[in-house]
C-alpha cells in the first residue's frame, strides 16, 4: 500500500503534462537578413526599443553579456505599468543563427525555464523559430500572453508588419 505523502496527493490532483504541453512555440518569417534579427535580440539599445508586451520603449534597463556563460537582465513595464525583471544565463551563442538562454522572472524561481531562438535564412528573408520550455501549461499560457505582443513589437521595430 502506498504511503499517503504530499507527493502522492499532488499526483492525484495535478494531471501529468507532456513536454509539448509545456512548450511555447512561435514561428515568424521576416523579410530581412538574419543579422538584423540577431542585433534586435543581442544589442541592449536595440532590444530596449521593442522588448516586452507593454508600450514601445517600455524597457527600463537591459544588460546583455552575449557569450556562453554571460548573463542578461532585462527590466520592462507590462501593459498595466508593473515592472517585470527577466534574467538568465546564455547557454549557447552562435552568431546570427542560434541563441539559447535560461529565463527566470524576479521573485518567481519556480518558473525557471529555457528559451531557444533559431534564425534560418530562407528565400523570403529570415525564419525565426522561438521555443520557450516552461514548467507547466499554465506558465506557458501566461508567457504566451506576453510573448505574442512582444513579437508584434519586434516586427514593428525591424520595419515590417507581423508575419506568420
Amino acid at each position: 500500500m502506498p504511503l499517503n505523502t504530499g507527493e502522492n496527493r499532488r499526483a492525484k490532483r495535478e494531471p501529468v503534462q507532456s513536454a509539448e504541453q509545456r512548450r511555447l512555440r512561435i514561428r515568424r518569417i521576416y523579410p530581412v537578413a538574419p543579422e538584423k534579427i540577431w542585433r534586435a535580440w543581442t544589442d541592449p539599445q536595440a532590444l530596449s526599443r521593442w522588448f516586452g508586451p507593454g508600450e514601445p520603449d517600455s524597457v527600463t534597463s537591459a544588460e546583455l553579456d552575449v557569450r556562453v556563460g554571460g548573463r542578461y537582465r532585462i527590466a520592462f513595464l507590462a501593459p498595466d505599468g508593473v515592472e517585470h525583471v527577466a534574467a538568465g544565463v546564455y547557454q549557447e551563442v552562435v552568431e546570427n543563427r542560434r541563441l539559447v538562454f535560461s529565463w527566470t522572472r524576479a521573485g518567481m524561481p519556480e518558473l525557471a525555464s529555457l528559451v531557444t531562438i533559431e534564425l534560418q535564412p530562407v528565400s523570403a528573408g529570415t525564419e525565426l523559430s522561438f521555443l520557450h520550455e516552461l514548467p507547466d501549461a499554465a506558465a506557458r499560457d501566461d508567457h504566451q500572453r506576453g510573448w505574442l505582443p512582444t513579437f508584434a513589437k519586434l516586427a514593428a521595430f525591424i520595419g515590417v508588419g507581423e508575419n506568420r
